[in-house]
């Protein structure tokens, strides 16, 4: 028995990102008429500097004593994680709810990201993951380290956000006609998560020889579905075309296939994915 797509999850960590996800998450809830979860999720082995020098603590009996303090010292730090977990947890919440989202619910998991949500998967029709997290804070990264590797480990569809909420009143597909984007137009098509927002269908990088088949395809899938659409097909390197693109057109939201290509290929020659993601400043929903 296939198990029901019940909730749209939010992961959310103790960044200034985590309003912003929020606020989509909520959005996206509202859209597809479904609950709200938020998942924190803790580090289970969190690089902590620790205030004590236990380098000459070798005497008699001085191991377990050492390893006691430890313990101690871990215990009362998850404790106090889990509180100020949960104190922002609720924050987030009321939030939700005030922007609209009527079901909200807030999860907290002591663990791993990517693992975590690869157990959640199964009852998720939609997950929200900022594009940048707490760690990208101090260090100024464009991407979160997480981004790549989670978005790998999932099979359904993941809206990365990067900055303030603002509602989106047009989107942009970048549609190449593999089955990806293809099983995206079908998604979309079948959705309330876009229903009657403008479509705009755009192809690029080197044309296929039946490109136009394939984006008449598409364009009159999403018109049946109700949507009015539009299509182009634009040669040129995909990155600076989209980018180009979602300005020119006014979309604020951006449908594109990720991570098409294997881990150790996008290492030894980058991932297009990523590249797209860095210069496109609007939501992005990917597609796996």
């Amino acid at each position: 028995m296939a198990i029901k797509e019940e909730k749209v999850l939010a992961c959310v960590d103790r960044s200034q990102f985590a309003e912003h996800v929020t606020d989509y998450g909520a959005w996206a809830a509202q859209r597809i008429g479904l609950p709200l979860e938020l998942l924190h999720v803790i580090d289970r082995h969190p690089e902590v500097a620790r205030d004590t020098d236990h380098s000459g603590a070798i005497g008699i009996g001085a191991q377990e004593q050492l390893l006691n303090t430890l313990s101690d010292s871990d215990e009362a730090r998850s404790r106090s994680a889990r509180e100020q977990g949960r104190v922002f947890l609720n924050a987030l919440r009321e939030r939700a709810e005030a922007a609209g989202a009527r079901q909200t619910d807030t999860r907290q998991r002591l663990g791993e990201l990517q693992s975590t949500l690869s157990e959640q998967e199964a009852l998720v029709s939609l997950f929200v993951l900022g594009r940048r997290g707490r760690s990208a804070e101090a260090t100024q990264r464009d991407l979160g380290r997480n981004v790549e590797r989670v978005v790998r480990a999932l099979r359904k569809p993941i809206l990365t956000v990067t900055d303030q909420f603002k509602e989106p009143r047009r989107a942009l597909i970048a549609f190449d006609g593999g089955s990806m984007t293809r099983r995206g137009v079908e998604m979309i098509a079948g959705s309330k998560l876009f229903r009657g927002l403008p479509m705009q269908l755009v192809m690029s990088g080197k044309p296929a020889r039946d490109a136009e088949k394939q984006l008449e395809w598409a364009k009159t899938t999403l018109e049946a579905a109700g949507y009015e659409a539009e299509s182009a097909i634009i040669p040129g390197d995909a990155e600076r075309i989209i980018a180009e693109e979602l300005i020119a057109r006014e979309a604020d939201i951006l449908i594109m296939g990720a991570y098409g290509h294997s881990f150790m290929r996008a290492l030894f020659m980058g991932s297009k994915t990523s590249d797209l993601l860095r210069s496109a400043r609007v939501p992005t929903l990917l597609l796996r």
